[in-house]
């Protein structure tokens, strides 16, 4: 009988319960295949200590989330393009897997332009993100159905204009998404603390600094901005 294949993953996300259930269920998913074996050589929750592991384990799949603390912007984009170059043990570019609670057409486009093979969301089956491991570790790129259409479109026609809204975007964290989308769609400072749970002085502070990032003066100039890329 032939041994299993051997893929060795390093799992990237900032919560840590997540991270703990994605490891149980790829193992048991590939002790059941019999024909594939995961080896998971290392984990992360952000930036600098994931581009660390990466950069020590070489792996041959990173599973990454698309929002981490320490990054400027698209955290998963950041440890991609910061990884640029590892080679993994088997002497191949390291290969990433986006896998991400959004489908959000900005979030995708990041990480696929920063070099990610694939991007599905975590409403998969264990059987199915083995699958996904599987195929970016042979080099094929993976989308979860719904994705597809729209990165074909960002890289076809519409590229330049996708291009375009990204690069905006990418000048904004993860949080300063988050705040700019609420304040846009009318929530006041105390709603949008109560949303996500932070202060209403550090609401202020992320308003503004999404005003200066994207050069805009109001609120209302905010909101028509976020209107006009079809972010609400």
């Amino acid at each position: 009988m032939t041994d299993p294949r051997t893929i060795r993953i390093v799992i990237v996300d900032d919560h840590h319960m997540f991270r703990t259930g994605v490891r149980a269920e790829l193992t048991a998913a590939s002790a059941a295949s019999g024909s594939l074996s995961l080896e998971i050589v290392g984990e992360a929750g952000a930036v600098e200590s994931a581009v660390q592991v990466i950069t020590e384990q070489r792996p041959d799949v990173v599973l990454l989330d698309v929002h981490l603390p320490g990054g400027d912007g698209h955290g998963g984009a950041d440890v991609i393009r910061a990884c640029a170059g590892v080679q993994s043990t088997a002497d191949v570019p390291v290969r990433f897997l986006a896998l991400s609670v959004s489908d959000a057409a900005e979030d995708v486009i990041a990480v696929i332009r920063a070099g990610a093979r694939g991007y599905v969301t975590k409403t998969i089956s264990a059987d199915e993100l083995l699958t996904a491991i599987s195929r970016v570790a042979d080099g094929d790129a993976v989308f979860s159905p719904r994705l597809a259409g729209f990165v074909l479109d960002a890289f076809g026609a519409a590229a330049g204009e996708v291009a375009e809204i990204d690069e905006e975007l990418d000048r904004l964290s993860a949080r300063e998404r988050e705040v700019m989308r609420l304040i846009a769609r009318g929530y006041q400072y105390k709603e949008v603390a109560k949303e996500l749970f932070i202060s209403v002085k550090t609401v202020e502070t992320h308003v503004s600094s999404v005003l200066r990032k994207l050069q805009l003066s109001s609120r209302h100039e905010l909101t028509a901005w976020a209107m006009g890329r079809r972010l609400l």
